[in-house]
């Protein structure tokens, strides 16, 4: 049983939405985030990135990047960019992304269901992302940038979303990107609340980090009641898209024709019209302009898991692990991830420059095989799901600092 609950949302005064709304923390270097904030005071960016507006070279961890976050929200909560609604509320929240849209609801989801697997998790964290931000939590009093969830569909929920839908908007922009985002409010919380009642479990689709740090940072703070809600939007799973997560090898043990030599007495091997493979079970791959695209036909395996089914563990099972002894991919430094977004020009890219000596084109995960490996019990491979489009930050934000 599932509980979703209504919130007091700060968030930006309209006309000044678009320019608040950034990308996440996540997705983008200092650099990068310096660049996409520049002449912009409001930009969320200077919350949840908010070592852009320290000299060059700080270290992301230290005690004055928290400070700065925490002080940066303050800022902006206490101007009149900001505005704080007098009720609590859930919201709809639409993206629109080639003409394909995906339309959720924002609200707070609980840390004592996610500690009790009621939100089911697919990926293994990093301690040293959770430390960050863990940090930035207990510094802000603030989940300032939601984490993605995703739930089996449920017919009272869609239309509650479709009603609200008919309403005026809060929010309606397209982002530098072309994704159109469009909030509404929804007043009339009840339904949704008791339909999400009836829903079994939840699955962190995207925000693993973001979820354990809130984990963490209520039990620091066991007296305070909103610390132990954190900030979601919940998409049913046949809403959602997901690309696939690219590898690349950077260094291969021999040359690159023996390596290909050596794929060929493995594998069922042909050479690829496109760089996109055409179904499950089938990897391309490039090594070099001189050689081109050839698309590899996974061998079913023999393990017993639900997650040694999908196309990143076969791969690593029948390849990286025999031909390159890449055992560990989330540690080991000759692999690399390149997220479909990206596209397989930027495989090519890698390769043709030098940067990679081979490039793996992976067919995506489906959203049902995510669900399948939660509902196991089970961890997917790192870097296995690619989700878009991404959630802009900054257009709700749940604090808990009064």
């Amino acid at each position: 049983m599932a509980s979703v609950r209504p919130f007091r949302a700060l968030r930006p005064a309209p006309e000044l939405a678009e320019h608040v709304a950034s990308v996440p923390y996540d997705v983008v270097s200092v650099e990068e985030a310096r660049e996409l904030a520049a002449g912009n005071e409001h930009s969320f960016l200077h919350v949840v990135r908010p070592e852009i507006d320290l000299p060059a070279g700080t270290d992301e961890h230290a005690d004055e990047v928290y400070a700065r976050g925490a002080q940066a929200l303050r800022e902006l909560a206490g101007s009149d960019a900001f505005v704080r609604d007098d009720d609590a509320r859930l919201y709809v929240y639409r993206l629109v992304m080639n003409g394909r849209a995906q339309t959720g609801i924002v609200g707070l989801v609980s840390v004592a269901e996610y500690d009790a697997d009621v939100i089911l998790k697919h990926e293994n964290t990093r301690p040293d992302k959770e430390d960050d931000r863990t940090r930035h939590v207990l510094e802000q009093r603030a989940h300032a940038e939601p984490v993605m969830l995703t739930y089996r569909g449920d017919d009272a929920i869609d239309a509650a979303v479709v009603q609200a839908m008919e309403r005026e908007p809060l929010y309606d922009f397209r982002a530098k990107d072309y994704v159109e985002h469009t909030v509404w409010a929804l007043d009339e919380t009840a339904p949704v609340v008791q339909a999400f009642a009836d829903v079994d479990v939840l699955y962190v689709a995207d925000g693993h980090h973001r979820s354990a740090a809130a984990a963490r940072a209520a039990a620091e703070l066991p007296d305070v009641d909103e610390a132990g809600h954190f900030l979601a939007v919940l998409f049913p799973y046949d809403d959602m898209e997901i690309l696939p997560y690219h590898r690349v090898i950077r260094d291969l043990p021999v040359g690159k024709g023996k390596f290909l030599d050596q794929l060929r007495r493995r594998f069922d091997i042909e050479e690829a019209l496109f760089p996109d493979p055409e179904d499950y079970g089938t990897v391309a791959f490039y090594l070099g302009m001189d050689y081109g695209w050839h698309s590899l036909v996974l061998p079913e395996t023999e393990r017993d898991g639900v997650a040694d089914t999908l196309d990143v563990a076969r791969l690593a099972e029948f390849v990286l692990e025999p031909m390159l002894g890449i055992t560990d991919p989330r540690t080991d430094e000759n692999v690399g991830f390149v997220g479909g977004i990206r596209g397989t020009e930027e495989l090519e890219r890698l390769v043709d420059s030098g940067e990679a000596d081979l490039a793996f084109s992976m067919f995506p995960t489906s959203p049902d095989e995510l669900l399948d490996v939660s509902d196991a019990g089970e961890l997917m491979p790192p870097k296995s799901t690619w989700f878009e489009p991404k959630l802009r930050s900054g257009l709700l934000v749940h604090t808990f600092w009064e």
